[in-house]
């Protein structure tokens, strides 16, 4: 959740910041009136219990001295004072309620360095890592040589759970199987502990990191319970810090976790249609990491490295791109984008997407070390290490041979 007191600390700079992630008036409008309407409710509690302190003091002089009377007039003034503390109490109750709904579905700001822009159009590239590959022949897609390949069955797919789903067979499961393992191993050498969790949350665990509630209808919901299939492993990992106080010197904590994800991917239609980049389950190695304020610019930065240097020892060419303010993802103040090279379809594609959230799900999610004698928010970072689907398309898509058959990168070899 975002920081409220920024509204009044700064906030043209803070309106500024939701402006260019494209957030509407009427957001910031509802939010400043909401805040300055609890504000003011807070204040009136405040002064009527600063005069209350001072009438039950002078009220204690009166019966010391005897004065019954003075005394008994106070009292039954600081009774019509409870009162009315009491009523505003409940008051400011509603007030905070409707303060916390308003800015649970504001997003976070942006950090000063992120370009500002509409869209993905304006994201801006870092750098390309490694040179596409040659082929003296027009190069395939995945779908296709899936096809000759019997790696992917996407009728199978459709016939079990309809449009966005598909099989993989033989060596196109083996191979998955072996880039799940090579990926695990691969970011425990770069120090990110293993973990499992399920694959089902509470909607508690979806509002830390900031899916509920703007976001519930890209979401698949458990019937009558209040569970969900999660669309990114994110989600548990994080939480598994919820509402705790960590010890400073356990920080940074950098995590990693395999899982299969779900997404209804609501406003994708058209998009995608032929294959298996976007799919309703598709399955993820994903980094998550929880420092301290002052960290987590350096451990950004071990993370983009961590899922570039993934991406190289595949052989597979990436570029970087930073993100602009209108592409940015709700609970991100910046994010990097790796994008890989697929032949087939001549192009780069997102394989990876590493963000910073600074406080903000930590906020949400009650993630606190204890720093000193007082209790501080953490920070949260997450990163895909890799999408598997993408790889294996890209993959496929770099190592084909001329006769429809793939070569298997050699760091892969000893995992099939």
């Amino acid at each position: 959740m975002i920081n409220l007191k920024l509204i009044e600390t700064n906030f043209d700079e803070f309106n500024s910041k939701l402006k260019a992630k494209k957030v509407g008036e009427d957001v910031l409008k509802n939010l400043l009136e909401a805040y300055k309407e609890n504000k003011k409710i807070k204040l009136e509690i405040e002064s009527l219990q600063s005069e209350q302190n001072a009438k039950s003091k002078k009220m204690g002089e009166f019966m010391k001295s005897g004065d019954k009377e003075s005394a008994n007039a106070l009292k039954t003034e600081l009774d019509s004072k409870k009162a009315q503390i009491a009523t505003l109490n409940e008051s400011l109750n509603e007030s905070e309620e409707k303060l916390n709904l308003v800015a649970a579905a504001v997003p976070n700001i942006i950090d000063d360095d992120v370009p500002l822009g509409a869209d993905e159009d304006e994201n801006v590239e870092l750098k390309k890592v490694l040179e596409p590959p040659c082929f003296d022949f027009k190069p395939l897609e995945h779908w296709q040589l899936a096809e000759k390949n019997g790696w992917i069955d996407f009728a199978a797919g459709a016939k079990l759970a309809g449009s966005r789903f598909s099989v993989l067979r033989g060596q196109g499961a083996k191979l998955a199987r072996a880039l799940v393992n090579y990926m695990i191993d691969f970011n425990s050498s770069r120090g990110f502990e293993l973990v499992n969790v399920p694959f089902l949350v509470s909607s508690n665990a979806l509002f830390g990191t900031g899916q509920l509630p703007k976001f519930a209808d890209d979401l698949y919901k458990i019937y009558d319970e209040d569970l969900y299939l999660i669309p990114t492993s994110e989600v548990p990992v994080t939480n598994l810090y919820n509402d705790e106080i960590i010890a400073e010197n356990e920080l940074p904590i950098k995590m990693t976790c395999y899982s299969a994800c779900f997404r209804k991917e609501a406003g994708s239609a058209g998009k995608d249609t032929r294959g298996m980049i976007r799919q309703h389950q598709f399955e993820k190695v994903e980094l998550v990491c929880i420092t301290k304020p002052e960290q987590s610019d350096k451990v950004f930065d071990e993370m983009v490295a961590c899922a570039s240097d993934l991406l190289s020892s595949l052989g597979l060419a990436h570029r970087h791109m930073l993100l602009c303010s209108g592409d940015l993802g709700f609970s991100a103040v910046k994010t990097i984008d790796l994008e890989v090279w697929l032949a087939g379809q001549d192009k780069y594609r997102e394989i990876s997407s590493v963000s910073n959230t600074r406080d903000f799900q930590a906020r949400r999610a009650k993630i606190r070390f204890k720093d000193g004698k007082k209790n501080t928010l953490c920070h949260t970072l997450n990163g895909s290490s890799l999408a598997v689907g993408r790889t294996l398309i890209a993959i496929m898509e770099n190592y084909q041979q001329k006769d429809g058959s793939i070569k298997i990168p050699a760091v892969l070899e000893k995992y099939i």
